[in-house]
């Protein structure tokens, strides 16, 4: 999946780029994006949520506002209660990243914080995305 977005003015940082940290919220608006359009995830209310416990992320080619970039997303993967995602940032219509990482999230009980299995729904519409099947 890929999703676009659009650069804002206070990405980026006083070296004129996107700083390395904004990174990250692009990494974690598409993989909640994912969870939303195809599990038809309730980011607000759902009684299991997912908790970033690792990511990463490795830098080839500056980024800058105003920019359109897209940020591919898969599964490389899928546990008992958690999930791996593989994502990269790519320039619009450009073929080569300009960064790559990932992105953990450990579903949980949203009261109790525990680690819960990941509901059949929202695994039965991630699958798909999952590379190493």
């Amino acid at each position: 999946m890929f999703l676009p977005i659009q650069t804002r003015w206070s990405d980026n940082d006083i070296y004129g780029h996107v700083n390395n940290v904004t990174y990250y919220s692009y990494f974690d608006t598409a993989a909640n994006a994912l969870l939303i359009e195809k599990a038809d995830f309730d980011i607000r209310y759902s009684p299991v949520i997912g908790l970033v416990v690792d990511s990463a992320c490795s830098f080839f080619q500056e980024l800058s506002y105003p920019e359109i970039i897209e940020v591919g997303v898969a599964i490389s993967k899928l546990g008992n209660s958690s999930v791996q995602y593989d994502l990269a940032i790519f320039k619009q219509g450009h073929e080569v990243a300009s960064a790559q990482g990932h992105f953990v999230h450990v579903f949980v009980d949203r009261k109790t914080r525990k680690s819960t299995p990941i509901p059949i729904k929202i695994r039965d519409a991630l699958y798909p995305y999952n590379v190493n099947e």
